[in-house]
């Protein structure tokens, strides 16, 4: 990871850029698919189907592991000299 962390550092900031874009869309899409499976397993858990709603709470748990996971590769801000006091 320290290798990742200083290349990713060193990179032009367009590609910071496109990888930052690639995870918050990633991202944007796991919450998405969340809140989907929450409005599924909240219909049918009224229609006492618990099934489902172990599976889709399954799911939702596979989904925001990997979302912590993922969030770990957003690059670091990128520091300007107009920014320093």
């Amino acid at each position: 990871m320290s290798n990742y962390r200083r290349s990713q550092n060193q990179a032009h900031p367009n590609k910071t850029n496109a990888l930052m874009t690639g995870i918050l869309v990633l991202l944007i899409l796991f919450v998405s698919i969340q809140i989907w499976f929450l409005f599924g397993a909240l219909n049918n858990a009224l229609r006492e189907n618990f099934n489902f709603a172990l599976t889709t709470f399954i799911g939702s748990s596979i989904l925001a592991v990997a979302s912590f996971w993922l969030l770990r590769y957003l690059p670091d801000p990128i520091d300007s000299p107009d920014n320093e006091l």
